[in-house]
């Protein structure tokens, strides 16, 4: 009954929908700056910048491995949220055009699917380069064609013994119609024919009580995939069959789903409600289909149906479909110390006394972390002093994503058991982090913590944590704004910054954020923070026209902006006004930038850098204005306009001179970074600057670590 109504939702939905573009969509002839690049090809460069890194033998050799499994890892959720965005568009109608460089959803499609491909073969390319290394250190990967009769002998007894017991084979028939494919699970298929009549036949590889990587003989350096395997002995599995063509294929299904939509109108809870999206999400329509094999035209044809894809959305890779087993490799090198990066473990903060109460040395002055070269056990230590300090009355708190086991959930439940209000903002809107925030939710429930869950059509992004105490018959507070999550773990592979103040006007705002979220309102007005969605996206644009107001009055106008992605089309207007106006603009950008930079008339005063290396690049940092006149913030939010817009997002103001001085200097070592940087030209297409001989070679991340540990002295 449940499914059905969500089912006759989403029909009225996309029929009124369609009706409604058909009222109001009329063609019009667009014009297309020279500086604007489209969102998802935008994207689609930055994971080319990764699969770089796979194919850079500078990096470690079992880091390259790394490297190419996030790059699979990266397109799967690409496709999975982005490109099943674009397709149901597309099915509602093709009329609607993005906002930057116009495409429809079909044009938009077709360059995805072919840069996609380009893409693919390139990887394919790495990997075989890459393996071809790993055997010099004996291990293989193999095919049965590889293999000696003594070998062929016990991998067939390995498969009737340990294998053929667990599999479930079928037929396509009347009588057996056509499986339900897990998403991004591997199945061996196969046309097989008897009595001249031919079927298809599937194998599910996926079982997790098998071994994915397998010995092909003991004591030898030689393994095999557990799907090549199965696919190899499919005749044995069908025998009373002839295969006439076989080959593994890989389905990954649509994730994008609209929780607040679909269950808007429904009488369950909203935790209920998340765990049913779950659910419906692992069933939701597919929207790419891989291959290994030369698949014959009668099984495409048959698969194209039964999955209700085209020809366009089929992708043949020659590399194994799911590249996870390569940790299984890392595990079996892991004693070759120099097929790795050097370890670095995060250290304390020289600000930070570890004999000494963090409130205490909070109140004397700010601290600002900067993970993953310090350590976010100060932050942790922050909540377990606050869950036991006497005076501590409440401590807020909202959580996008968490580690798995929790430090920080553990210290807000063990404060909720010491008698402290704890009031958690647990957003279950996390896309694939849902079921552990879920799960966490309940845990803290339990243990007597308030949890809410945010307001309706909008996620809470924010990254903030407020302690309120007494101190001498006085209330204060100590505030925490970061740009990443609370997150042990991430924190470790992610840069991020983590600003803990006992400035009252921040808390003053903070505590209002809190108090917004509570009453499912946002914040309409802020003197300090900039807050989404309706104090972040004018403030920045003031704040934009402030450096241009400078360079009109005769002064010097700079903006400084480092984040992930940059979408968020006013802000981008604001930003190209600011170049052709003579403001200075560096951006340091990670992933998508909409923005061609260097394009005369437009952006020629704008330079944009990625930095794609050993650490996922997180920080947000807003810096407006030059030195000893500048204002600069830390933030939750990229430039993008489901951040600026359409979520709660805090960014925080950096008051304190030494902090500012210390950011400043990140920010233009990050620009200085000519190891792991990358310069767009006009073109759109980032390139590696060649160094010049004798210069000194800067990898910032690397820099910050040698920081860290008292190894480096600034450059600057």
């Amino acid at each position: 009954m449940f499914r059905r109504l969500i089912s006759k939702v989403f029909k009225i939905k996309f029929f009124l929908k369609l009706e409604s573009e058909r009222k109001n969509m009329k063609e019009k002839k667009y014009t297309v700056l020279p500086c604007y690049d489209n969102r998802e090809l935008s994207w689609l460069k930055f994971n080319k910048r990764v699969l770089e890194e796979a194919e850079d033998k500078k990096v470690p050799l079992c880091e390259r491995l790394t490297f190419l499994n996030i790059f699979c890892t990266n397109l799967d959720e690409f496709f999975r949220v982005r490109v099943g965005s674009i397709y149901d568009q597309m099915l509602i109608s093709d009329r609607k055009r993005e906002n930057k460089t116009y495409m429809t959803s079909s044009e938009q499609l077709t360059q995805i699917y072919k840069e996609a491909k380009n893409l693919i073969n390139k990887k394919d390319e790495i990997y075989d380069g890459v393996m071809d290394e790993v055997k010099q250190y004996g291990l293989q990967i193999v095919g049965f064609d590889k293999l000696s009769k003594e070998e062929n002998n016990y991998m067939e007894s390995y498969f009737k013994t340990n294998v053929m017991p667990l599999l479930s084979p079928q037929i396509i028939g009347k009588k057996h119609p056509f499986p339900f494919l897990n998403n991004q699970e591997i199945y061996a298929v196969a046309l097989v024919s008897n009595k001249n009549r031919e079927k298809i036949c599937i194998v599910p590889c996926g079982s997790s009580v098998l071994n994915r990587l397998v010995k092909v003989f003991p004591h030898n350096d030689k393994y095999m995939l557990i799907e090549e395997i199965i696919l190899h002995y499919m005749p044995q599995i069908f025998e009373n069959y002839k295969v006439e063509s076989k080959s593994l294929i890989r389905i990954t299904r649509n994730a994008d789903i609209d929780i607040d939509e679909i269950f808007a109108d429904e009488e369950v809870s909203y935790r209920e409600s998340m765990e049913e999206m779950i659910r419906m999400r692992k069933k939701l329509s597919p929207i790419r289909m891989e291959y290994s094999r030369v698949l014959d035209e009668k099984v495409i044809k048959s698969l194209c149906k039964e999955l209700k894809i085209n020809k366009k959305q089929i992708f043949y890779s020659k590399t194994p479909l799911d590249l996870s087993f390569v940790f299984i490799i890392q595990d079996i090198l892991r004693n070759n110390k120099e097929l790795f990066f050097k370890r670095h473990v995060p250290q304390i903060s020289k600000e930070i006394d570890e004999n000494k109460s963090m409130i205490e040395q909070i109140e004397n002055k700010d601290i600002l972390l900067s993970y993953p070269f310090e350590s976010m056990t100060s932050f942790i230590d922050l909540l377990k002093e606050a869950a036991h300090n006497k005076s501590v009355a409440s401590i807020k708190m909202t959580l996008y994503r968490v580690a798995k086991n929790s430090q920080v959930v553990e210290a807000l439940i063990d404060a909720a058991e010491h008698g402290k209000e704890v009031v958690v903002m647990v957003e279950l809107r996390a896309r694939f982090d849902e079921q552990n925030n879920i799960q966490w939710s309940r845990r803290m429930e339990d243990a007597g913590c308030r949890i809410i869950y945010g307001i309706d059509h909008t996620k809470v992004h924010s990254k903030i944590c407020l302690i309120t105490y007494t101190k001498d018959d006085k209330v204060k507070h100590i505030s925490q704004i970061g740009t990443g999550n609370y997150n042990e773990k991430t924190s470790k592979l992610y840069t991020d910054l983590s600003l803990m103040t006992a400035n009252e006007d921040i808390a003053k705002e903070v505590g209002k954020v809190f108090n917004k979220i509570c009453m499912e309102q946002v914040m309409e007005k802020t003197r300090h923070l900039l807050v989404s969605p309706k104090c972040m996206q004018n403030k920045i644009a003031d704040l934009i026209d402030d450096e241009i107001k400078k360079v009109q009055n005769g002064k010097e106008g700079y903006i400084g902006l480092k984040f992930n992605s940059l979408t968020d089309k006013v802000l981008t207007e604001k930003l190209i006004e600011a170049s052709q106006k003579g403001v200075k603009i560096d951006l340091v950008i990670r992933g998508i930038c909409c923005l061609i930079a260097g394009v005369p008339g437009y952006t020629e005063n704008i330079t944009v850098k990625s930095i794609v290396g050993r650490y996922l690049e997180h920080s947000r940092i807003y810096i407006f204005g030059k030195e000893n006149e500048d204002k600069i913030f830390i933030s939750s939010a990229d430039l993008m306009t489901r951040n600026t817009i359409r979520r709660v997002e805090v960014a925080a103001p950096v008051y304190d001179e030494k902090i500012k001085t210390r950011v400043r200097n990140m920010f233009n070592i990050m620009l200085k970074d000519n190891v792991k940087g990358r310069i767009m030209k006009s073109d759109g297409k980032y390139y590696r600057r060649e160094n010049k001989e004798g210069e000194q070679k800067i990898d910032s991340q690397e820099y910050f670590f040698d920081e860290a540990y008292g190894m480096q002295d600034c450059l600057l």
